[in-house]
């Protein structure tokens, strides 16, 4: 694995110079666009919209666009003159407690790994944070922008996880909820009974990426010649109305995936026994009883 920065951390008088190296890689699959009917690759040029002709890389600038509409052109000594753009500091503003770092503001992260004379004061970091429970924040520029970022401790490895900058993220207030009121008690008994049912510790090894499985599985089978295998139809659970009745049916399958016992649910259990359908309990017929002549009548039938 190559380094992607070189730079040292410092926190007080302590400089641990460091190594930056991605700890996460992206798994998404990537699609060329091809011509259909013959496969070439669809390639594109770079063409200016005024005069209409293919501009070369070199002569090609960075424009910023004015909330106005206007466009203004920056150039390379323009870029240079920007504050931290070649910092090579990681430098610590404060510890602070890691439950106080909203997650949606976590961003990319990046290993750091000590050159051969800073091990002993990155192990001194690394054990401080630990010990701490609490995340360094600080402030580094990688590549060309100078952002926030926290120092954590994962597997015994000093990480770097840079941050959003607050304004990039969005106010909840323009999700329109409409009017969603609050669940029920019954409502929220039941969805406790179901989330009781599916807890459980948190595997990744028990998920997989089902879909990039598949294009895999199918790219492999038109190189080899073989027709792909249609996907299997999703089963026909049925339509459920009833908030409750799909919370129910939705810890019924919990249990029944875990092996417990499933108890009928209301509108499954067998109806109660009323005092027309009960044989235990005597009818005793009275002379409006539209049944009493019926039963006179078949005595006499059977008597002749």
């Amino acid at each position: 694995m190559r380094a992607m920065w070189k730079g040292a951390v410092s926190f007080g008088l302590v400089n641990v110079p460091v190594k930056l190296y991605s700890a996460t890689e992206n798994h998404d699959l990537s699609f060329r666009q091809v011509h259909r009917t013959d496969g070439g690759q669809i390639r594109y040029q770079r063409v200016c919209s005024v005069c209409g002709e293919i501009v070369a890389y070199d002569d090609v600038a960075k424009g910023y666009e004015t909330e106005d509409g206007q466009l203004v052109v920056l150039t390379d000594e323009d870029l240079k003159s920007l504050p931290n753009q070649s910092s090579k500091e990681v430098a610590v503003a404060k510890f602070v407690p890691a439950d106080q770092i909203d997650p949606m503001l976590m961003d990319k992260a990046y290993y750091l790994e000590p050159e051969r004379a800073a091990t002993k004061a990155y192990a001194l970091l690394r054990d401080a944070l630990e010990a701490a429970d609490r995340v360094a924040l600080v402030t580094v520029s990688i590549r060309t922008r100078m952002t926030m970022a926290v120092l954590r401790v994962h597997e015994g490895v000093i990480v770097l996880q840079t941050l959003l900058w607050p304004d990039e993220i969005r106010s909840a207030d323009q999700v329109n909820l409409g009017d969603t009121g609050h669940a029920s008690d019954k409502e929220l008994a039941m969805a406790r009974m179901l989330v009781d049912s599916l807890s459980g510790d948190y595997d990744p090894q028990e998920f997989e990426d089902d879909y990039a499985t598949a294009v895999h599985e199918l790219v492999a089978a038109k190189v080899e010649g073989a027709a792909p295998v249609a996907a299997p139809a999703a089963a026909d659970t049925g339509e459920v109305v009833d908030l409750l009745e799909a919370l129910q049916r939705s810890v019924d399958r919990a249990k029944a995936a875990r092996g417990e016992p499933v108890a009928p649910s209301p509108a499954q259990a067998p109806a109660k026994p009323t005092a027309r359908t009960t044989a235990a309990t005597p009818v005793k017929k009275t002379a409006d009883d539209p049944a009493a002549p019926v039963k006179k009548t078949a005595a006499k039938r059977k008597a002749g």
